[in-house]
């Protein structure tokens, strides 16, 4: 049973892990407390190459100070050895007695440390702040599990499904608290996508912004699909982080491609074409639609072609939640097969 101590010492290697970076290895944070629970050391985890949470925190002790100590750690001490050495090793040369961690260990190639651990005397506590721990390496498990980035496809439509009149003008479809809505989601997002034909037609900027049209500090990188040039002075080529261009449209290659460089959530926001393909391929984990109490009427629909011939073929989503957001609504729904909670 975890004491009061190690469940704060828990909490407080959540919020550490959270300052390591997304990518191909797990945020992870690592408290060492002294027998009578008071904190001696603290890590997290900095990126591939650097050292794990467990070592970085018993880097800041003396040789022998953490003998009979606790480790707190939000995911499971690793047993591989990879660009660093296994942690389930450093803690037993270190003379941890005691390790308490969140969550077991999703991978193949790391999982195995509390037994390894165990096997070594040492005792381990398993679950405490589990949920916490599984929402902050939800994405990141995701992309362990499919090689790609959990992809969330967006799009603002009117109470009739159409996405602009039928001159193309889109904006404003919804209102400002939906639109404040949506880039504070891109700000959350490792990468934002769109197609060439949106970039071309609407040179969006694909920037996340406050209400005054000011940067936010985090920033998704910008990903553009399609076979068609984009100009060098176009926007999307002025955003704060480097553009990522893909002159295909083969957007499982390009979502394979992602994952490989550990962006670990996608935001799409590109249009019918690109938005109805993903979809189509079933390429999408979760679709995000504000729709706002305006009728349009005319052709230019939300979504096109998603290869449904018929009722029976219909793509079944399961609402993860409905919101109000001012007069709009706002919907996620996912894959039926898919129940995880909204992030």
């Amino acid at each position: 049973m975890a004491s009061a101590a190690e469940t704060d010492a828990m909490r407080r290697a959540l919020r550490l892990a959270r300052n390591g970076p997304r990518g191909l290895n797990p945020q992870v944070g690592a408290v060492i407390l002294s027998p009578d629970g008071e904190i001696l050391a603290e890590g997290h985890h900095r990126g591939a190459g650097t050292p794990h949470a467990e070592v970085d925190a018993l880097s800041k002790l003396a040789p022998g100070e953490a003998r009979g100590a606790t480790a707190v750690v939000t995911l499971e001490p690793c047993n591989h050895t990879g660009r660093t050495g296994p942690c389930a090793v450093a803690l037993l040369e270190a003379g941890v007695a005691r390790v308490v961690y969140a969550l077991d260990d999703p991978t193949d190639a790391a999982a195995g440390g509390a037994d390894r651990l165990r096997a070594g005397g040492v005792d381990v506590e398993a679950g405490l702040e589990r949920e916490a721990a599984t929402e902050l390496v939800r994405d990141w498990a995701h992309l362990q599990r499919t090689g790609r980035p959990r992809v969330t496809v967006k799009w603002a439509q009117s109470l009739d499904g159409r996405a602009a009149a039928d001159d193309g003008s889109s904006q404003w479809i919804t209102g400002p608290d939906a639109r404040r809505d949506v880039h504070e989601r891109r700000a959350r997002a490792d990468a934002i996508l769109a197609g060439t034909g949106t970039v071309l037609a609407d040179d969006p900027a694909l920037t996340a912004r406050d209400a005054d049209g000011a940067l936010l500090d985090r920033q998704p990188i910008p990903v553009i699909v399609g076979e068609t040039p984009v100009s060098a002075d176009a926007a999307v080529r002025r955003h704060p982080r480097e553009a990522l261009f893909f002159a295909t449209r083969d957007l499982a290659a390009v979502l394979d491609e992602l994952g490989g460089r550990g962006i670990q959530t996608v935001f799409v926001e590109g249009g019918p074409t690109l938005e109805s393909a993903l979809l189509r391929d079933g390429l999408a984990d979760e679709v995000l639609v504000y729709v706002a109490p305006v009728l349009l009427g005319g052709s230019r629909l939300a979504l096109g072609d998603l290869g449904v011939p018929g009722i029976a073929s219909a793509r079944r989503l399961e609402v993860a939640s409905i919101d109000l957001l001012g007069d709009d609504i706002r919907v996620v729904a996912r894959p039926a097969h898919d129940t995880q909670g909204e992030s």
